[in-house]
């Protein structure tokens, strides 16, 4: 029999992760399959129960709704995942045992490799949003050394987050206020990392703009979106026309999927033809 995996997640249609492991399965010629599977949030345990009994099945990538329900219903977490306190990859362990792991930490992370080596006199990221994407992005941006600017609809739920996930000294503030020009100075930002980060479904295709004055930015920032349709948000455009760095979200959507697939299939993926995989995802 063929060992496969699965994104699982209601609803699961969107997903671009088949297309993602499917191509390092072709590229790399092993004999498995990658699928998605509708799971809804009722028959999520019989779900898990009946694949723990096949053995072709290596794991699965978890998407909303199921990144928190997953937990109780597998055997034990990694760090990264019992920190966050959401799972987005679920494999089974040589002992058999299901293993729940976040790897949404690493890919958010992965573009900023470059630029997170170098050493920094202050870090500060105003994160956009305060959805379940939130929680990985906090907690990797506050492993990170960011002070960290957490905008919201709810300022409470915002703080609440951040009480949660980070001792770190970090503040909240309405996501209106950055939707209006601001006349602040900002001083020399020579050694610093300043990003600006937008977490929510919002530029999303179907759903309303981010409102965001670049002038809240400081000189250097660079935008980052984690929409992925389309790649090309209207906030990445703005803030390349007023002259700030972008990075896209297949960037964190590629990062996780590879540090998944290797849980899944113990190989690591073909990061060579990262150009040609974007491209098929865009077409």
């Amino acid at each position: 029999m063929t060992d496969y995996a699965e994104v699982i997640g209601d609803p699961i249609s969107q997903s671009k992760s088949p297309a993602i492991h499917g191509f390092w399965i072709e590229k790399l010629g092993l004999d498995a399959k990658y699928r998605a599977h509708h799971v809804t949030a009722e028959g999520l345990a019989d779900y898990l129960a009946a694949r723990r009994e096949d053995p072709d099945w290596c794991g699965c990538n978890v998407t909303m709704p199921h990144k928190q329900k997953v937990i109780p219903l597998i055997d034990r977490l990694d760090n990264v995942a019992e920190r966050v306190g959401a799972v987005n990859t679920v494999h089974r362990a040589k002992d058999g045992a299901l293993v729940g792991r976040n790897t949404d930490v690493a890919g958010f992370l992965e573009p900023l490799r470059d630029h997170l080596a170098r050493q920094h006199y202050f870090r500060m990221a105003r994160v956009l949003g305060t959805g379940g994407a939130a929680r990985a992005i906090v907690a990797g941006l506050d492993e990170a050394g960011f002070t960290i600017v957490l905008a919201g609809r709810d300022p409470e739920k915002a703080q609440a987050l951040l009480n949660e996930l980070s001792g770190g000294e970090h503040h909240v503030a309405p996501l209106s206020h950055f939707a209006e020009p601001a006349d602040f100075a900002f001083d020399d930002r020579e050694g610093c990392c300043d990003l600006v980060i937008n977490v929510s479904p919002l530029g999303m295709r179907g759903q309303p703009p981010l409102a965001f004055d670049w002038s809240h930015a400081p000189p250097g920032s660079i935008a980052y979106d984690i929409v992925t349709d389309p790649v090309e948000t209207d906030f990445l455009k703005s803030a390349g026309e007023a002259g700030f760095g972008t990075i896209d979200g297949l960037s964190m959507l590629i990062g996780q999927a590879a540090a998944a697939f290797v849980h899944f299939f113990g190989v690591e993926p073909p990061r060579k033809f990262d150009t040609e995989l974007r491209e098929r995802l865009v077409a």
